[in-house]
């Protein structure tokens, strides 16, 4: 296959003064941030999905993009095309990653024997490429939610077959993702959920979504797969209620089935938003109780109430989200991957270019000014001040768990009256806005 992106080569860092759309005016991958590059802090990747099979389809219209290799003969040939025009796209954005579904890569067959061959002859053309280009899989998953046979679920269907269908799929995807050297895998529930309660059986449902992940944990040990296990959190779409709403809900079943000394959080910015959360509230979540393992970046629409997956251009919550990601000590063996498309309207292949350039600029100066908000210490000396009264007296043999109720009564009936200090939100998010402002 001959050159895709043609009249585009490896894209680089021109500084903040550059109007050039195929450059970085942020994201110099060398640049230190502290003691790590900002390819170290970032470890960006690029979702095969949204990237190289989206079409630009919605609800009410036809697909719009541009894509050569979906002009080919054959399914097959077609992915093949596809593959070789993605690590083009890749090596010359300068990723260090991608992620993938098992059938974004390769189209099923007639038959599981006939797709397991189709994703062998595919794998083993990923193999060649990433070795030539140096480009690695962050993550991979499987894909158990487009098909028909997963209209009631994958391992939360009513259907026997189906489960073990699915543990079928799931047993190649982690066989995939070995071989290719990948970093974590995603379990996303895809349609592990409910549409009513009147025909669901949820506690079946919840305790065989326990067993299949168990068996996905044992599988991996016997093939030696060591990579971290991940678990994506969304509240809604396509079902009405998925039973990985949020963090917490995910953190609860974790521990209700003894599975969370295997399992950690991918969190997504357009997930955090539709379960009624910000983006920070779901990587802090994640961060304080050890889960926060990778994120998916992007953004969605306030004024619409759906996954719109957009690139992540908002620097405040790009700065946020760097913040918990620094205080988390990074995110590997995860990393930032681009689970997001351009519009619809967007559909000339150089869009694919410059809304990945958006993202990493994006990404890149809220990590400098997370970075320095951190070592200036503001934020962390308000809430340690503003917490003061639980680290002496009254407060202190509270956390150590020293006080009961009537200890705490009789203290209490001998206050004067109780004295609370403002909390300042305002004062603090004009600090953040003068680090934003100072870059």
């Amino acid at each position: 296959m001959s050159e895709v992106f043609k009249g585009v080569s490896r894209i680089k860092y021109e500084g903040p003064e550059s109007k050039n759309p195929l450059a970085f005016k942020h994201y110099n991958p060398e640049e230190l941030v502290g003691d790590k590059t900002m390819e170290d802090h970032l470890r960006f990747s690029v979702a095969y999905w949204h990237t190289f099979t989206g079409q630009g389809v919605d609800p009410f219209g036809a697909g719009t993009m541009n894509r050569p290799w979906d002009q080919a003969s054959d399914p097959l040939s077609a992915a093949k095309e596809r593959m070789v025009a993605a690590f083009e796209f890749m090596s010359k954005l300068g990723v260090p990653y991608f992620c993938f579904h098992d059938r974004d890569i390769a189209p099923e067959g007639a038959n599981l024997r006939e797709t397991n061959k189709n994703l062998d002859v595919i794998v083993d053309l990923a193999k060649q490429l990433m070795k030539e280009t140096g480009i690695k899989l962050l993550w991979g998953t499987a894909n158990l939610f487009t098909h028909p046979r997963y209209v009631h679920g994958a391992a939360t269907s009513c259907n026997a077959d189906v489960f073990a269908y699915a543990a079928a799929q799931v047993k190649k995807a982690l066989e995939i993702t070995k071989e290719l050297g990948g970093e974590n895998y995603v379990f996303w529930g895809g349609r592990e959920g409910y549409e009513t309660l009147l025909n669901t059986d949820m506690k079946l449902e919840l305790d065989n979504f326990a067993r299949f992940l168990h068996m996905a944990v044992d599988y991996a040990k016997e093939i030696g797969f060591t990579g971290q296990f991940l678990i994506e959190p969304k509240p809604k779409e396509p079902t009405k209620h998925q039973y990985d709403f949020d963090a917490a809900s995910v953190h609860a079943f974790l521990q209700k089935y003894d599975l969370d000394k295997h399992f950690k959080l991918n969190i997504e910015a357009n997930h955090a938003t539709l379960a009624g959360h910000t983006f920070q509230h779901e990587l802090h979540y994640a961060r304080i109780n050890g889960l926060l393992g990778s994120v998916d970046a992007n953004q969605g629409d306030t004024l619409l109430g759906w996954d719109t997956d957009q690139m992540p251009t908002d620097l405040y919550t790009t700065t946020l989200t760097m913040y918990e990601i620094l205080k988390n000590g990074g995110l590997a063996p995860g990393g930032l991957n681009f689970d997001a498309k351009v519009r619809r309207g967007s559909f000339e292949l150089n869009d694919l270019f410059y809304g990945h350039i958006a993202g990493m600029d994006a990404f890149a100066y809220g990590l400098k000014v997370a970075h320095k908000l951190l070592q200036s210490g503001e934020l962390e000396q308000f809430i340690e001040e503003r917490y003061a009264s639980y680290r002496s007296g009254i407060g202190k043999q509270i956390v150590d768990g020293t006080a009961d109720f009537k200890q705490l009564e009789a203290y209490a009936l001998e206050l004067p009256e109780v004295t609370n200090q403002s909390g300042r939100q305002e004062v603090l998010e004009t600090i953040i806005n003068r680090y934003l402002i100072q870059g």
